[in-house]
């Protein structure tokens, strides 16, 4: 009887509404990749997020607007790119999101509430020097992310 719940729970256990984070490292990517597959597969809605990390700059390139807005539009452009991947692998339903802001704590704090998606996929690379030793952004989202998380790598 048990057997025949687990494999009753099986058939309910999709996920409808992914989110994937992406920037350019190799493990964004990759997770990039299993979400269009899963999305592909199974119908489910696709939503990119791209976080324009401040902390990235320095004081005087966070000041010059021109700056800003030259970076936004490259990650734009960059997003749309990602978007067309996942069209062109057959993912019916695309969405495509920048934020701004500490990528974990903007994606975990406003992105996912905005979105409400049934799983988060990310990428996760290890970072050199004292970055290690204070955790990282995909810790942080594994830990406080109020939805299923599938940390890639």
């Amino acid at each position: 009887m048990l057997q025949g719940d687990v494999l009753m729970a099986d058939k309910e256990m999709k996920f409808h509404k992914i989110l994937v984070g992406v920037d350019d490292s190799h493990d964004a990517q990759l997770a990039f990749y299993y979400a269009v597959r899963y999305a592909a597969e199974n119908d489910a809605d696709l939503y990119i997020v791209s976080v324009l990390e401040s902390d990235e700059m320095n004081v005087y390139q966070a000041f010059d607007d021109d700056y800003v807005h030259g970076e936004r539009s490259q990650l734009e452009e960059h997003i749309l790119n990602f978007k067309q991947q996942a069209l062109d692998s057959g993912v019916k339903n695309v969405n495509t999101l920048i934020a701004e802001g500490d990528a974990g704590k903007t994606i975990v704090k406003e992105v996912i509430p905005r979105v409400k998606p049934d799983l988060l996929m990310i990428g996760s690379f290890d970072k050199p020097g004292i970055s290690r030793r204070f955790g990282s952004q995909a810790a942080y989202m594994s830990k406080y992310a109020p939805c299923s998380v599938l940390v890639v790598r």
